[in-house]
């Protein structure tokens, strides 16, 4: 038993039938040797790209509250690693502990993304974004390349144009042999207009391309060739220091629903855009934000679909308004007041200002989805997303309740364990953090199958079967798919 009265993960893992794999875990770059070894691979530009957030959150730390407040910075992350547990920082640094820890921490494989490293897809300087990145990779991949059998980590891949990011993808697959790829969103793009009329502005007045709609470029390339390449998507985009989250005093104000909110406007717009209609074998992951958001989000978007598809357009149509009908109404009903304006033609939007719609031809927002029948909808969002949650989220439970969820939608919730974070204080109380969902029957051992195991299989597997070849989950890897097929 643990210290809390609980199994401890080893022996969680000692009794389950399957593996365990963590979607999401985390390791914390040292920077001394990064910067060193980014300044080897890629010279002095990319050493600074990924000192340069770092740099920024220090001056943000080193300003008062009032000159925050004063400029609306947002108050930074601070005290975000783990110090009371030494042997877990240590973990989070060194791959090496990482991977001699796993069977403690009751893991079978890990994904692992970076932490400073998050940011560097964010990079606006164009050359210096990827330098870094390309560096990066080089150093992540060489990091990590002795553990391939357990560890497997993630290339980050800069999104600011279809050719850089294809760019990365190609090298950092075929030649370093990575095989997760964690792709910019929510790029911070000049307002055209402000740009031509007062350039200086426009940094501080950005508009975020969510990729899938509405964005300046035309992003299928890209998922064209993570199909060729066999690789799933995985966005980790955060959502603090700008729109509703800037508050100048109170981190946790900002950091609550960030990933959340990050992954819903990119979820969204992908979906809005029929990236899911045009590419069915694609899959893609958005972490961290849990599974609460995806679940509310489907369920808005079959409410909306019903309301604004061409049919249910026709209840708000101008031209269906019986105005004689109104007239008489207003006569037996309205006031003298609302009588004359209508006789007078005023008062009605729908006799002019609506009767515009913003200039576009398509009525239909869910055009790109070719929505044919209700269920098209789940079947475009709940088969091809999945929603990395940690195991102390109670909402998890919510993606596998069929009778709960629109259309009998069963959403893809697969665990991210986040070690590495500060709010990870103990990496060997996540699984049984996990595992209180069997206890207490808010899974069954089918759905915490899926979420621990079988999903996280599928998402990279099923567009690259050979994904799990090598590692020590290959053959329970390989039966998940073989029913899969």
């Amino acid at each position: 038993m643990s210290h809390n009265g609980h199994l401890t993960a080893s022996a969680i893992r000692a009794r389950l039938s399957h593996p365990i794999i963590d979607a999401d875990g985390h390791w914390q770059e040292f920077s001394p040797v990064v910067v060193d070894e980014l300044r080897r691979i890629g010279g002095e530009r990319a050493a600074e790209g990924f000192m340069f957030f770092r740099h920024r959150v220090q001056q943000d730390l080193a300003m008062s509250v009032a000159e925050r407040r004063e400029r609306r910075i947002a108050q930074p992350s601070w005290w975000a690693a783990p110090t009371k547990n030494t042997r877990d920082r240590a973990t989070a640094m060194m791959p090496k502990l990482l991977y001699e820890r796993l069977d403690e921490l009751g893991l079978d494989f890990a994904v692992i993304y970076p932490t400073a490293g998050l940011a560097l897809p964010r990079l606006a300087d164009t050359p210096m974004r990827q330098e870094t990145c390309r560096a990066f990779n080089v150093f992540t991949a060489n990091a990590f390349a002795p553990f391939a059998d357990r560890l497997t980590p993630a290339a980050v891949i800069p999104m600011h144009t279809p050719e850089e990011a294809i760019a990365e993808l190609e090298y950092a697959t075929t030649q370093l042999g990575l095989k997760v790829a964690m792709m910019g969103s929510l790029i911070r793009r000049p307002v055209p207009a402000l740009e031509a009329t007062q350039p200086n502005l426009a940094p501080l007045a950005p508009w975020f391309d969510v990729l899938g709609l509405d964005s300046p470029y035309d992003y299928d390339q890209v998922w064209t060739k993570c199909v060729e390449l066999r690789v799933a998507p995985t966005f980790h985009t955060g959502g603090r220091g700008f729109g509703l989250r800037l508050s100048p005093s109170n981190f946790v104000y900002n950091h609550v629903g960030h990933f959340a909110a990050a992954g819903e406007a990119v979820c969204k717009a992908l979906f809005l855009g029929g990236v899911t209609r045009r590419f069915p074998t694609l899959n893609m992951a958005f972490l961290e934000g849990g599974v609460g958001w995806a679940c509310q989000l489907f369920a808005d978007l079959k409410e909306h679909w019903e309301k604004r598809n061409l049919q249910g357009l026709e209840d708000v149509n101008p031209e269906n308004l019986d105005r004689g009908l109104l007239l008489e109404l207003a006569q037996r009903y309205g006031s003298d007041a609302m009588l004359d304006a209508l006789r007078a033609g005023k008062g009605l939007l729908e006799a002019d200002v609506s009767m515009a719609t913003g200039g576009i031809e398509n009525l239909d927002d869910f055009s790109a989805c070719q929505i044919r029948h209700k269920e098209d909808l789940r079947d475009l969002f709940a088969r091809p997303f999945y929603f990395g949650c940690e195991a102390d989220d109670r909402m998890n439970a919510w993606a596998f309740q069929r009778r709960n969820n629109p259309l009998g939608a069963r959403f893809n919730a697969i665990f991210g364990s986040d070690i590495g974070h500060f709010d990870v204080p103990d990496m060997t109380a996540v699984v049984p953090e996990a595992y209180e969902f069997i206890e207490e029957e808010l899974m069954s051992t089918e759905d915490f199958r899926d979420f621990m195991f079988a999903n996280a299989v599928r998402l990279w597997g099923r567009g690259n079967p050979d994904f799990f070849k090598g590692t020590v989950v290959e053959q329970a890897a390989a039966a998940v798919l073989a029913q899969a097929s």
